[in-house]
Protein backbone atom coordinates (compact mmCIF):
# COMPACT_ATOMS: atom_id res chain seq x y z
CA UNK A 1 0.00 0.00 0.00
CA UNK A 2 1.52 3.07 -1.11
CA UNK A 3 1.45 6.30 1.44
CA UNK A 4 -0.72 9.56 0.45
CA UNK A 5 1.78 12.60 -0.79
CA UNK A 6 2.16 14.93 1.20
CA UNK A 7 3.25 18.22 -0.93
CA UNK A 8 5.82 20.88 0.22
CA UNK A 9 5.79 24.45 0.55
CA UNK A 10 7.85 25.68 -1.76
CA UNK A 11 9.11 27.95 0.93
CA UNK A 12 12.45 30.39 1.10
CA UNK A 13 13.61 29.91 -2.47
CA UNK A 14 15.66 33.23 -2.55
CA UNK A 15 19.28 33.11 -0.95
CA UNK A 16 18.43 29.69 0.52
CA UNK A 17 21.38 27.50 -0.38
CA UNK A 18 20.18 27.47 -3.96
CA UNK A 19 17.13 25.94 -3.47
CA UNK A 20 15.85 27.61 -6.36
CA UNK A 21 13.35 25.19 -7.54
CA UNK A 22 10.12 23.60 -6.65
CA UNK A 23 10.93 20.82 -4.69
CA UNK A 24 9.79 17.48 -6.14
CA UNK A 25 7.97 15.37 -3.63
CA UNK A 26 9.18 11.65 -3.82
CA UNK A 27 6.44 9.05 -2.57
CA UNK A 28 8.01 5.81 -1.83
CA UNK A 29 7.07 2.15 0.01
CA UNK A 30 7.04 2.67 3.72
CA UNK A 31 10.38 2.09 5.41
CA UNK A 32 10.09 -1.38 7.09
CA UNK A 33 9.34 0.03 10.56
CA UNK A 34 7.41 -2.14 12.94
CA UNK A 35 8.90 -0.10 15.83
CA UNK A 36 9.63 3.41 16.56
CA UNK A 37 10.93 4.89 19.68
CA UNK A 38 10.67 8.85 20.16
CA UNK A 39 12.70 10.42 23.16
CA UNK A 40 11.72 13.42 24.40
CA UNK A 41 7.85 13.74 25.39
CA UNK A 42 7.94 17.64 24.59
CA UNK A 43 5.91 19.17 21.34
CA UNK A 44 8.42 17.44 18.79
CA UNK A 45 7.87 14.28 20.43
CA UNK A 46 4.28 14.52 21.18
CA UNK A 47 3.45 15.65 17.63
CA UNK A 48 5.79 12.80 15.50
CA UNK A 49 4.01 10.36 17.65
CA UNK A 50 0.03 11.41 16.90
CA UNK A 51 1.51 12.37 13.51
CA UNK A 52 2.41 8.79 13.02
CA UNK A 53 -0.96 7.47 13.86
CA UNK A 54 -2.77 10.01 11.84
CA UNK A 55 -0.89 8.68 8.81
CA UNK A 56 -1.52 4.68 9.48
CA UNK A 57 1.40 3.59 10.63
CA UNK A 58 0.42 0.29 11.78
CA UNK A 59 3.53 -0.45 14.57
CA UNK A 60 4.19 0.17 18.18
CA UNK A 61 5.02 4.04 19.12
CA UNK A 62 6.81 4.75 22.39
CA UNK A 63 7.44 8.00 23.51
CA UNK A 64 10.05 8.09 26.42
CA UNK A 65 9.52 11.10 28.68
CA UNK A 66 12.20 11.91 31.67
CA UNK A 67 9.90 14.12 33.31
CA UNK A 68 6.90 13.38 35.62
CA UNK A 69 4.53 14.74 33.69
CA UNK A 70 2.49 13.93 30.26
CA UNK A 71 3.29 16.64 27.50
CA UNK A 72 2.80 19.92 28.33
CA UNK A 73 2.98 23.86 26.54
CA UNK A 74 6.28 25.40 27.26
CA UNK A 75 5.31 29.56 25.94
CA UNK A 76 2.61 29.78 29.06
CA UNK A 77 5.67 28.97 31.58
CA UNK A 78 7.15 32.62 31.38
CA UNK A 79 3.70 34.48 31.55
CA UNK A 80 0.25 33.12 32.93
CA UNK A 81 1.94 30.14 34.86
CA UNK A 82 4.30 32.08 36.75
CA UNK A 83 1.89 34.10 38.23
CA UNK A 84 -0.61 31.90 39.18
CA UNK A 85 -3.13 32.66 35.79
CA UNK A 86 -2.67 29.59 34.04
CA UNK A 87 -2.77 25.95 35.94
CA UNK A 88 -0.94 22.84 35.21
CA UNK A 89 -4.27 21.47 33.50
CA UNK A 90 -3.80 24.60 31.48
CA UNK A 91 -0.48 23.60 29.97
CA UNK A 92 -1.38 19.82 29.01
CA UNK A 93 -0.79 19.20 24.99
CA UNK A 94 -3.87 16.52 25.41
CA UNK A 95 -5.86 14.39 27.75
CA UNK A 96 -4.08 11.68 29.03
CA UNK A 97 -6.51 9.42 27.27
CA UNK A 98 -4.96 10.51 24.19
CA UNK A 99 -2.21 8.04 24.01
CA UNK A 100 -4.44 4.57 24.63
CA UNK A 101 -6.65 6.02 22.46
CA UNK A 102 -4.21 6.27 19.44
CA UNK A 103 -1.87 3.13 20.37
CA UNK A 104 0.76 5.33 21.76
CA UNK A 105 3.17 4.01 24.68
CA UNK A 106 3.91 6.91 27.15
CA UNK A 107 6.52 5.97 30.02
CA UNK A 108 6.36 8.72 32.09
CA UNK A 109 9.96 9.32 34.30
CA UNK A 110 11.77 7.37 31.89
CA UNK A 111 15.07 8.69 31.10
CA UNK A 112 17.30 7.69 28.49
CA UNK A 113 20.84 6.45 29.79
CA UNK A 114 21.93 5.22 26.42
CA UNK A 115 21.35 4.35 22.94
CA UNK A 116 23.02 1.32 20.88
CA UNK A 117 23.03 2.22 17.57
CA UNK A 118 24.44 -1.39 16.46
CA UNK A 119 21.68 -3.13 18.55
CA UNK A 120 18.91 -0.42 17.70
CA UNK A 121 18.01 -0.63 21.20
CA UNK A 122 17.87 2.10 24.09
CA UNK A 123 18.96 1.60 27.36
CA UNK A 124 16.79 3.63 30.33
CA UNK A 125 17.98 4.27 33.64
CA UNK A 126 17.74 0.99 35.60
CA UNK A 127 18.85 -0.88 33.20
CA UNK A 128 15.57 -1.84 30.90
CA UNK A 129 16.04 -1.88 27.46
CA UNK A 130 14.08 -0.98 24.36
CA UNK A 131 14.44 -2.18 21.09
CA UNK A 132 13.63 -0.54 17.96
CA UNK A 133 13.91 -0.07 13.98
CA UNK A 134 12.90 3.65 13.68
CA UNK A 135 14.13 6.38 16.59
CA UNK A 136 13.57 9.74 16.85
CA UNK A 137 15.35 12.20 18.94
CA UNK A 138 13.17 14.76 20.28
CA UNK A 139 14.84 15.63 23.18
CA UNK A 140 14.77 19.38 23.14
CA UNK A 141 17.52 22.09 24.79
CA UNK A 142 17.83 22.84 28.34
CA UNK A 143 18.95 26.69 29.61
CA UNK A 144 22.22 27.88 29.83
CA UNK A 145 23.78 28.37 32.93
CA UNK A 146 26.10 30.69 34.27
CA UNK A 147 29.24 29.03 35.82
CA UNK A 148 28.61 28.20 39.39
CA UNK A 149 31.70 29.80 40.26
CA UNK A 150 29.69 33.13 39.50
CA UNK A 151 26.65 32.32 42.16
CA UNK A 152 24.68 30.57 39.92
CA UNK A 153 24.22 28.39 42.86
CA UNK A 154 22.21 30.73 45.16
CA UNK A 155 18.91 30.08 46.48
CA UNK A 156 16.90 32.98 44.44
CA UNK A 157 18.77 32.60 40.84
CA UNK A 158 16.57 30.82 38.37
CA UNK A 159 15.89 29.70 34.98
CA UNK A 160 13.61 28.92 32.99
CA UNK A 161 12.99 25.95 30.00
CA UNK A 162 10.91 23.47 32.10
CA UNK A 163 7.83 23.04 34.51
CA UNK A 164 10.54 22.08 37.47
CA UNK A 165 11.62 25.39 36.78
CA UNK A 166 8.25 27.21 36.42
CA UNK A 167 7.48 26.16 39.54
CA UNK A 168 10.32 27.27 41.55
CA UNK A 169 9.44 30.89 39.99
CA UNK A 170 5.86 30.54 40.36
CA UNK A 171 6.70 30.67 44.45
CA UNK A 172 9.74 32.98 44.19
CA UNK A 173 7.50 35.51 42.40
CA UNK A 174 4.97 35.63 45.28
CA UNK A 175 7.83 37.74 47.52
CA UNK A 176 9.62 39.07 44.98
CA UNK A 177 10.42 42.95 45.44
CA UNK A 178 13.59 43.52 42.73
CA UNK A 179 14.54 41.42 39.89
CA UNK A 180 17.33 41.15 37.67
CA UNK A 181 16.93 39.32 34.49
CA UNK A 182 20.75 38.72 33.15
CA UNK A 183 19.67 38.40 29.02
CA UNK A 184 17.57 40.76 26.68
CA UNK A 185 15.87 37.80 24.41
CA UNK A 186 12.43 36.49 24.47
CA UNK A 187 12.82 34.88 27.61
CA UNK A 188 13.89 37.59 29.52
CA UNK A 189 11.39 39.72 27.88
CA UNK A 190 8.70 37.92 28.37
CA UNK A 191 9.35 37.37 31.96
CA UNK A 192 9.92 40.89 32.56
CA UNK A 193 6.53 41.68 31.36
CA UNK A 194 4.85 39.81 33.69
CA UNK A 195 6.72 40.73 36.63
CA UNK A 196 6.22 44.44 35.84
CA UNK A 197 2.50 43.77 35.53
CA UNK A 198 2.88 42.41 39.01
CA UNK A 199 4.10 45.45 40.34
CA UNK A 200 7.95 43.83 40.86
CA UNK A 201 10.63 46.27 40.17
CA UNK A 202 12.39 44.94 37.41
CA UNK A 203 16.46 45.61 35.82
CA UNK A 204 17.24 43.95 32.79
CA UNK A 205 20.74 43.33 31.96
CA UNK A 206 22.45 42.49 28.61
CA UNK A 207 25.58 42.43 27.34
CA UNK A 208 25.37 42.90 23.68
CA UNK A 209 24.96 46.68 22.89
CA UNK A 210 21.07 46.56 22.43
CA UNK A 211 18.38 43.50 23.29
CA UNK A 212 16.91 41.05 20.79
CA UNK A 213 20.26 41.52 19.32
CA UNK A 214 21.01 38.09 17.55
CA UNK A 215 16.80 37.95 16.72
CA UNK A 216 15.16 41.00 15.87
CA UNK A 217 16.90 44.34 13.72
CA UNK A 218 17.91 47.73 15.45
CA UNK A 219 14.18 49.10 14.88
CA UNK A 220 12.23 46.25 16.32
CA UNK A 221 15.04 46.00 19.30
CA UNK A 222 14.50 49.63 20.27
CA UNK A 223 10.57 50.01 19.86
CA UNK A 224 10.49 46.52 22.33
CA UNK A 225 12.91 48.22 24.85
CA UNK A 226 10.70 51.43 24.96
CA UNK A 227 7.75 49.55 25.80
CA UNK A 228 9.15 47.55 29.04
CA UNK A 229 10.82 51.34 29.74
CA UNK A 230 7.32 52.68 29.50
CA UNK A 231 6.23 50.02 31.75
CA UNK A 232 9.06 50.83 35.00
CA UNK A 233 11.58 48.00 33.52
CA UNK A 234 15.41 49.54 33.87
CA UNK A 235 17.72 48.09 30.85
CA UNK A 236 21.02 48.18 30.48
CA UNK A 237 22.56 47.67 27.61
CA UNK A 238 26.60 46.91 26.95
CA UNK A 239 27.28 45.95 30.39
CA UNK A 240 29.75 43.06 31.67
CA UNK A 241 28.63 40.12 35.00
CA UNK A 242 31.21 40.27 37.33
CA UNK A 243 29.08 37.72 39.80
CA UNK A 244 26.00 37.14 41.47
CA UNK A 245 26.08 38.37 45.17
CA UNK A 246 24.78 36.43 47.64
CA UNK A 247 24.20 36.29 52.07
CA UNK A 248 24.48 33.08 53.73
CA UNK A 249 23.62 31.11 50.52
CA UNK A 250 20.68 32.92 49.19
CA UNK A 251 21.29 35.67 46.23
CA UNK A 252 20.96 39.34 47.02
CA UNK A 253 21.77 41.12 43.86
CA UNK A 254 24.65 41.41 41.33
CA UNK A 255 27.97 42.96 40.52
CA UNK A 256 28.79 44.37 37.12
CA UNK A 257 32.13 44.84 35.39
CA UNK A 258 32.49 48.39 36.06
CA UNK A 259 31.94 48.43 40.13
CA UNK A 260 28.38 49.12 40.17
CA UNK A 261 25.84 47.14 42.25
CA UNK A 262 22.42 45.69 42.01
CA UNK A 263 20.61 44.90 44.91
CA UNK A 264 17.63 42.40 44.51
CA UNK A 265 16.04 38.96 45.69
CA UNK A 266 15.15 37.86 42.52
CA UNK A 267 17.50 36.47 40.06
CA UNK A 268 16.68 35.00 36.12
CA UNK A 269 19.25 33.71 34.11
CA UNK A 270 18.10 34.02 30.35
CA UNK A 271 20.85 33.96 27.89
CA UNK A 272 20.26 31.03 25.26
CA UNK A 273 19.42 27.08 25.66
CA UNK A 274 21.97 24.30 24.80
CA UNK A 275 21.08 20.94 22.61
CA UNK A 276 20.93 18.27 24.69
CA UNK A 277 22.55 15.81 22.55
CA UNK A 278 24.25 14.21 24.51
CA UNK A 279 22.60 11.04 24.01
CA UNK A 280 23.05 11.13 20.81
CA UNK A 281 26.76 11.74 20.91
CA UNK A 282 27.07 8.52 23.01
CA UNK A 283 25.71 6.63 20.03
CA UNK A 284 28.34 7.91 17.95
CA UNK A 285 26.04 10.43 15.86
CA UNK A 286 27.48 13.97 15.00
CA UNK A 287 26.42 16.81 17.67
CA UNK A 288 27.37 20.34 17.51
CA UNK A 289 25.85 22.03 20.49
CA UNK A 290 22.57 20.07 18.35
CA UNK A 291 22.23 16.74 16.38
CA UNK A 292 23.60 17.41 13.15
CA UNK A 293 21.03 16.11 10.60
CA UNK A 294 20.13 16.39 6.77
CA UNK A 295 17.45 18.61 5.01
CA UNK A 296 15.37 15.25 5.54
CA UNK A 297 16.20 15.28 9.47
CA UNK A 298 18.01 12.01 9.39
CA UNK A 299 21.41 11.74 11.11
CA UNK A 300 24.54 9.43 9.81
CA UNK A 301 22.41 6.50 11.20
CA UNK A 302 19.33 6.14 8.48
CA UNK A 303 17.53 4.40 11.42
CA UNK A 304 17.98 7.79 13.11
CA UNK A 305 16.02 11.38 13.39
CA UNK A 306 16.15 14.58 15.40
CA UNK A 307 13.23 16.85 15.67
CA UNK A 308 12.61 20.26 17.34
CA UNK A 309 15.29 22.24 19.42
CA UNK A 310 17.52 19.78 19.76
CA UNK A 311 17.95 19.40 15.47
CA UNK A 312 20.92 20.88 13.87
CA UNK A 313 19.49 21.03 10.00
CA UNK A 314 20.18 23.15 7.15
CA UNK A 315 18.27 26.00 6.30
CA UNK A 316 19.33 29.34 5.15
CA UNK A 317 22.58 28.49 3.45
CA UNK A 318 23.85 27.22 7.13
CA UNK A 319 23.16 24.52 9.48
CA UNK A 320 21.00 26.03 12.29
CA UNK A 321 19.10 24.94 15.36
CA UNK A 322 15.71 26.69 15.64
CA UNK A 323 13.79 26.55 19.04
CA UNK A 324 9.91 27.67 18.42
CA UNK A 325 6.86 25.43 19.03
CA UNK A 326 6.20 25.87 15.29
CA UNK A 327 9.38 23.93 14.16
CA UNK A 328 9.25 21.35 16.70
CA UNK A 329 5.50 20.78 14.95
CA UNK A 330 6.62 20.77 11.82
CA UNK A 331 9.96 18.94 12.18
CA UNK A 332 8.18 16.04 14.45
CA UNK A 333 5.87 16.11 11.29
CA UNK A 334 8.52 15.75 8.49
CA UNK A 335 10.34 12.84 10.67
CA UNK A 336 6.62 10.48 10.80
CA UNK A 337 6.62 11.30 7.45
CA UNK A 338 9.75 9.67 6.03
CA UNK A 339 9.17 7.29 8.61
CA UNK A 340 5.76 6.59 6.74
CA UNK A 341 7.81 6.70 3.56
CA UNK A 342 7.18 10.08 1.95
CA UNK A 343 10.62 11.49 1.20
CA UNK A 344 11.35 15.18 0.67
CA UNK A 345 13.38 18.41 2.13
CA UNK A 346 12.03 20.29 4.85
CA UNK A 347 12.53 23.41 4.19
CA UNK A 348 10.16 25.69 6.67
CA UNK A 349 8.97 29.02 6.50
CA UNK A 350 10.30 29.72 10.15
CA UNK A 351 7.94 31.91 12.58
CA UNK A 352 7.60 32.60 16.36
CA UNK A 353 5.67 34.96 18.23
CA UNK A 354 5.84 35.96 22.13
CA UNK A 355 3.13 38.26 24.33
CA UNK A 356 4.69 40.93 26.01
CA UNK A 357 2.11 43.21 27.82
CA UNK A 358 -0.32 44.71 25.47
CA UNK A 359 1.58 43.71 22.20
CA UNK A 360 2.06 40.20 20.58
CA UNK A 361 5.05 39.99 18.60
CA UNK A 362 5.09 38.12 15.45
CA UNK A 363 7.83 37.08 12.80
CA UNK A 364 7.74 34.98 9.84
CA UNK A 365 10.92 34.20 7.83
CA UNK A 366 14.40 34.57 9.34
CA UNK A 367 16.76 37.41 9.27
CA UNK A 368 19.75 35.88 8.66
CA UNK A 369 22.11 38.76 8.03
CA UNK A 370 19.98 41.25 6.31
CA UNK A 371 21.73 44.11 4.34
CA UNK A 372 18.42 46.84 4.96
CA UNK A 373 15.13 47.35 6.83
CA UNK A 374 12.04 49.00 6.15
CA UNK A 375 9.53 49.63 8.96
CA UNK A 376 5.88 50.67 7.87
CA UNK A 377 3.07 51.09 9.82
CA UNK A 378 0.58 48.02 10.49
CA UNK A 379 -3.03 47.51 9.46
CA UNK A 380 -4.32 48.71 12.89
CA UNK A 381 -3.75 51.79 14.74
CA UNK A 382 -0.42 51.70 16.35
CA UNK A 383 0.66 48.40 14.67
CA UNK A 384 3.84 48.42 13.02
CA UNK A 385 6.09 45.95 10.88
CA UNK A 386 9.23 45.59 10.05
CA UNK A 387 10.57 44.22 6.67
CA UNK A 388 14.45 42.81 6.50
CA UNK A 389 15.92 43.07 3.37
CA UNK A 390 18.70 40.99 1.39
CA UNK A 391 20.15 41.76 -1.87
CA UNK A 392 17.06 43.70 -2.45
CA UNK A 393 14.45 40.87 -1.70
CA UNK A 394 12.75 40.62 1.47
CA UNK A 395 13.36 37.62 3.58
CA UNK A 396 11.57 38.26 6.84
CA UNK A 397 9.01 40.64 8.77
CA UNK A 398 8.99 41.70 12.36
CA UNK A 399 5.09 42.94 13.25
CA UNK A 400 3.63 43.63 16.07
CA UNK A 401 -0.17 44.12 16.62
CA UNK A 402 -0.70 42.81 12.79
CA UNK A 403 -1.43 39.59 12.76
CA UNK A 404 -2.27 40.45 8.75
CA UNK A 405 0.83 41.23 7.46
CA UNK A 406 2.14 38.27 9.37
CA UNK A 407 -0.19 35.80 7.88
CA UNK A 408 0.17 37.59 4.28
CA UNK A 409 4.04 37.48 4.43
CA UNK A 410 3.84 33.75 5.60
CA UNK A 411 1.91 33.18 2.73
CA UNK A 412 4.12 34.92 0.60
CA UNK A 413 7.19 33.17 1.90
CA UNK A 414 6.16 30.30 1.10
CA UNK A 415 4.81 30.73 -2.39
CA UNK A 416 8.72 31.82 -3.01
CA UNK A 417 7.23 35.45 -3.70
CA UNK A 418 10.11 38.07 -5.14
CA UNK A 419 9.09 40.66 -2.67
CA UNK A 420 11.61 43.74 -3.53
CA UNK A 421 12.64 46.35 -1.32
CA UNK A 422 10.93 48.56 -4.18
CA UNK A 423 7.57 46.88 -3.88
CA UNK A 424 7.36 47.19 0.01
CA UNK A 425 8.55 51.03 -0.27
CA UNK A 426 5.57 51.74 -2.80
CA UNK A 427 2.99 54.13 -1.51
CA UNK A 428 0.40 51.49 -2.09
CA UNK A 429 2.19 48.64 -0.47
CA UNK A 430 -0.02 46.13 1.38
CA UNK A 431 0.97 42.47 1.97
CA UNK A 432 -3.03 41.22 2.18
CA UNK A 433 -2.88 42.14 -1.31
CA UNK A 434 -0.06 40.45 -2.52
CA UNK A 435 -1.18 37.63 -0.98
CA UNK A 436 -4.45 37.14 -2.79
CA UNK A 437 -2.48 37.87 -5.93
CA UNK A 438 -0.40 34.43 -5.55
CA UNK A 439 -1.11 31.93 -8.13
CA UNK A 440 -2.94 29.15 -5.66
Amino acid sequence: MRSAPIFARPAFLQDWNDYNAVLRVQVLEPVVAESVVIIGAGQAGFSCAMRLRSKGFPGTVTILGDEPHFPYQRPPLSKGYVTGKTGVDGLALSGETAFADHGVTFLKGAAAQSVDANARSVTLKGGRAIGYDALVFATGSRARRLPDAMGMGLKGVHTLRGLADADALRDAVQDARHAVIIGGGFIGLEFAATLAAQGVTVTLLEAAPRILNRVAGETMSRLVAEKHRSHGVSIRTGVTLERLDGVDGRFTGVSLADGSNIAADLALVGIGGLANDELAAGAGLETKNGITVDAHARTADPAVYAAGDCALFPIAGTMMRLESVQNAIDQAHHVADEIMGVHMPYAPVPWFWSDQYDWKLQTAGLAVAPDGEIALQGHREGATAVWYIKHGRAIAVDTINDGKTHMAARRIFAAGHALTAADISAPDFDPVQVMRGLKN
